[in-house]
């Protein structure tokens, strides 16, 4: 009898609901294997795949899972890397991509469970976080298109390069990114650092449940301190193609 009170305590500490969004250890989200890509959209988001070399902070999770779970971050306090050197299950990078005024975008996310923002409070940090570039090629057909430029977002706007640096390139289709630590918070930025690749889901082929659970999830919990919300949800996604254009 013990046992199963401790049992169902237990659960209960890693289970906890988020509006109508069930939300789990951040190290216990079971990442999506990344399908073998069948259309010229999904082979294009395969072939244009950024690296991420990681020089502060956290790595990447998975953000959800199949069932629609959404990890619950980690707490502000502590190491910035403290308890997100990588999950054992895997990690995720995200991607949504269409036209805009000519030229095919290609959106990629990546979700951290923590990360360190510096304000006038000298608060570190906040639950949850998430960066993102844009790779803008020429079409869709991953056989026929090119790197026409490259977007990441910065405090103020956007840092563009059409084209970006050949040092910034490798094999003239990945994106080399670097997360790291400007002068007050988690940024990414182009850098000549090979780095890591992870599983791709793009948000077609995300399951029903998981595409609803990042477009409903409240990411700004409280204490968040800047304004964090999933790059890939409808309305996000579009504002994002509108202000990154960089043509």
């Amino acid at each position: 009898m013990m046992l199963g009170v401790f049992s169902l305590g237990f659960f209960m500490s890693i289970l906890a609901v988020h509006g109508a969004t069930r939300t789990i250890n951040h190290d216990q989200v079971q990442p999506f294997s990344q399908p073998e890509p069948t259309t010229d959209s999904e082979k294009s988001a395969v072939k244009y795949k950024p690296q991420l070399h990681i020089s502060y902070g956290c790595h990447p999770y998975a953000a959800v899972q199949a069932d629609g779970s959404v990890s619950g971050g980690l707490n502000r306090s502590g190491w910035a890397n403290g308890d997100c050197k990588g999950s054992d299950l895997g990690s995720q990078v995200y991607s949504r991509s269409d036209w805009y005024r000519g030229k095919w975008a290609i959106v990629y996310a990546w979700y951290y469970p923590k990360g360190p923002v510096f304000t006038e409070t000298g608060l570190p940090g906040q639950r949850h976080f998430w960066s993102y570039i844009v790779v803008w090629t020429d079409s869709p057909k991953p056989n026929h298109s090119t790197i026409q430029g490259v977007t990441i977002p910065t405090e103020v706007g956007y840092e563009m390069q059409v084209p970006p640096k050949e040092d910034f390139i490798f094999e003239q289709a990945t994106v080399k990114v670097e997360s790291y630590l400007n002068s007050e918070n988690q940024a990414v930025q182009l850098t000549d650092e090979s780095g890591e690749i992870q599983d791709l889901i793009t948000w077609e082929q995300l399951t029903d449940q998981a595409r609803a659970a990042l477009s409903e999830f409240d990411f700004n919990i409280k204490w968040a301190y800047v304004d964090m919300v999933m790059p890939l949800k409808d309305d996000v996604f579009s504002t994002i193609l509108e202000e990154s254009f960089p043509f």
